[in-house]
């Protein structure tokens, strides 16, 4: 994975040290070195980057300014001779904070947290959104039984257990789960609570008869604390 960054300090020297540290860091990509922050908030109105090297006292505009100023999206990771000015780096949400003089394990060190924590934020992004969760597996007889959430009508809580009734099968498979965690993984816009000890399937809702539901000639009871959203659910999908 490769880290795209600035390096900005307003000494001279600590600007070359660090330079140095970025290009002998794999990851790092240096994209610009700045003397101040007004000309590194310049470069990153046209140029995003990942990631900020930044001292904190300068002239103009300190780094905790420019680090208010710039999209959350990129990450800081604070260099300064002032150990006085640490909680304010935290105060801000910078990944680290390095006090100089440092050497390059203590570089190396801050570096890999920002790509630890931009591996993590890309590993989110590609997981699967809620609404397109296919499937659970559930502990049912001893085993891990895959349950296809196309397949399923409701769920009916029974104290410690639910019976998640499916289609084509007479019986319901029994497991030992509540339904407050099983609503907290289903797909909100497939699956919508209407009762204390039920759970629907909306696609599966053949008929809604005053505050009742019926599917598959089983009625269900939808309670006064589930009813207002399952009203706006029904407004919302309504010819009327």
């Amino acid at each position: 994975m490769q880290i795209s960054c600035i390096v900005v300090d307003d000494e001279p020297m600590a600007l070359q040290l660090i330079e140095g540290y970025v290009l002998k860091t794999p990851f790092l990509v240096l994209k610009k070195k700045c003397d101040s922050a007004i000309e590194a908030l310049s470069f990153m109105e046209n140029e995003p980057v990942d990631l900020v090297f930044l001292d904190i006292q300068m002239p103009d505009l300190t780094g905790i300014g420019l680090s208010k100023l710039i999209p959350k999206s990129t990450r800081v990771i604070f260099t300064t001779a002032f150990s006085e000015y640490a909680l304010e780096g935290y105060k801000v949400e910078a990944l680290d904070y390095l006090l100089k003089p440092f050497d390059y394990a203590e570089f190396l060190s801050a570096a890999t947290k920002a790509k630890e924590w931009f591996s993590l934020i890309k590993a989110k992004k590609q997981m699967p959104t809620i609404s397109e969760k296919k499937f659970l597996f559930v502990k049912s007889d001893y085993k891990q039984l895959k349950i296809n959430l196309d397949d399923v009508l409701y769920f009916e809580g029974l104290k410690d257990y639910i019976k998640i009734w499916l289609k084509n099968q007479p019986r319901p498979v029994l497991t030992l789960m509540s339904l407050k965690s099983l609503q907290e993984v289903l797909p909100p816009d497939k699956f919508m609570r209407i009762h204390r000890s039920f759970i629907v399937a909306l696609e599966a809702v053949d008929v809604i008869e005053r505050s009742q539901i019926i599917i598959r000639e089983q009625r269900i009871t939808v309670s006064e604390n589930y009813k207002p959203d399952f009203l706006a659910y029904i407004s919302k999908n309504s010819l009327d």
